[in-house]
């Protein structure tokens, strides 16, 4: 069958995000992202790759109105070759702080519209009997602790388990999910720790550096890739060895 180069990916407008649009445009891929607001980069990019990038605007804590927004943006004739869920947002807290509303919101956009956008990313793989392949953004933070993270952290294994089940479900329609475990790395959700402790989290690693955003990247176009064909189920950790 001949590769299927659409991709939906979430949030990708900056960070990560726009580093993963930028290596799958680069490397050929038609993706359609999907972001609450239009940065200047992603504009810029959609200039260099206009036939290839697909920009929508939503607003994933509206979970509710998920699936009519994509029915009316993804027909099923479009065939889905694979799902980068990687918008996410970080609410850090110690427990006793805890915040039933904020934790809501987190989990209605790390979770819960995650789990909704692979239900229709199936469903059109099913249809259009395509063996596809899934990614799920996760964190270092579910297999190491950190202080302030556990609300956060807790999101991330809950993709993680989501995501290896999945594997498990649909593995003999072909249909691979895979979590990628990412180390710390230098994006606007890090920018508010102070150098100190952002040195004492890199201290944790191997290579005591953070995770370069093009090693994740690259990662994610293998696992999307036919190169990947016998990998699912697994956590893939991108993170200068956390120690």
């Amino acid at each position: 069958m001949e590769k299927v180069k659409n991709i939906i990916l979430t949030g990708g407008s900056k960070g990560l995000g726009l580093e993963i649009t930028t290596c799958l445009l680069h490397s050929g891929y038609h993706v359609h992202v999907i972001n609450r607001t239009l940065t200047a980069e992603l504009k810029q990019l959609k200039n260099q790759y206009e036939d290839q990038l697909y920009i929508y605007l939503y607003d994933l804590t509206n979970v509710d109105g998920l699936t009519t927004f994509l029915k009316q943006n993804f027909p099923v004739k479009l065939t889905i070759g694979g799902f980068v869920n990687n918008a996410a947002i970080a609410y850090d807290d110690i427990i006793t702080n805890l915040n039933l509303s904020q934790l809501e919101s987190m989990y209605r956009i790390n979770v819960f519209a995650p789990m909704m956008l692979t239900k229709f990313v199936l469903r059109n793989m099913l249809f259009n009997k395509y063996e596809g392949s899934i990614i799920h953004i996760s964190s270092i933070s579910v297999h190491t602790g950190y202080k302030g993270l556990s609300m956060y952290a807790s999101t991330k294994g809950a993709l993680e388990a989501f995501s290896k089940n999945t594997a498990r479900e649909w593995g003999e329609r072909g249909i691979r999910s895979n979590a990628l475990i990412a180390g710390f790395m230098e994006t606007g959700m890090s920018a508010s720790l102070s150098d100190e402790q952002r040195n004492r989290i890199y201290n944790r690693t191997s290579l005591k550096k953070p995770t370069a955003k093009s090693s994740v990247s690259s990662t994610v176009e293998f696992l999307l890739s036919e190169k990947s064909s016998s990998i699912t189920g697994q956590n893939i950790f991108v993170d200068n060895g956390t120690i």
